[in-house]
């Protein structure tokens, strides 16, 4: 699932997609209706690829807990964000058994299952979304050490070869250095 390019806008209601970059703001597309609009530099926006949820351990992406969500519901979606408290926690612990429930507020489960069914219905939410992430993540890490390994080796001749004149001219500063000349007394 890509979404890298969706985000949330405070004070609007919905999801929307990043279409490009303005001088002044964005140009953004509704998820559901497709509608564009143009937003301002100064709106608060919100990158869904940077949330994440609290569990005691750890912050886990919301990607992985659209994911649990998803297998949870088969897919389909979800329940309703309106409904009680009590349905909303017991949603939050099948998706994320572990969820810290003092850091999590049952504001922040009612907009993770909003979020779910807006892109549900958007046609964000299918297997296919998630395995493809997974596999472009794998992809993505590969490159990164097969990079890494090569910047390393072009690097390490540079370091051997800028060693070099510094030992040798310690030496010579050594060999140029005057000598002391102590007398025995006897």
């Amino acid at each position: 699932m890509q979404l890298e390019k969706i985000i949330s806008i405070s004070g609007k209601p919905g999801l929307y997609k990043l279409i490009s970059q303005l001088k002044s703001g964005f140009i953004v597309e509704d998820v559901l209706t497709k509608k564009k609009a143009s937003i301002s530099n100064s709106s608060q926006v919100s990158l869904l690829d940077n949330i994440a949820m609290f569990t005691f351990d750890k912050e886990v992406p919301l990607f992985e807990v659209f994911e649990n969500v998803a297998k949870n519901n088969d897919f389909k979606e979800t329940i309703s964000h309106k409904s009680t408290d009590a349905e909303l926690r017991a949603f939050m612990l099948e998706s994320l058994p572990d969820y810290d429930t003092e850091r999590v507020y049952v504001s922040d489960i009612k907009k993770l299952a909003q979020w779910y069914n807006i892109l549900n219905k958007a046609g964000y939410i299918t297997p296919e979304s998630f395995v493809k992430a997974e596999e472009t993540t794998a992809e993505t890490s590969e490159k990164t050490e097969a990079t890494e390994k090569k910047e390393a080796k072009k690097a390490a001749p540079k370091a051997e070869k800028a060693a070099a004149p510094k030992v040798k001219a310690s030496t010579s500063a050594a060999k140029s250095a005057p000598k002391s000349t102590h007398r025995k007394q006897g």
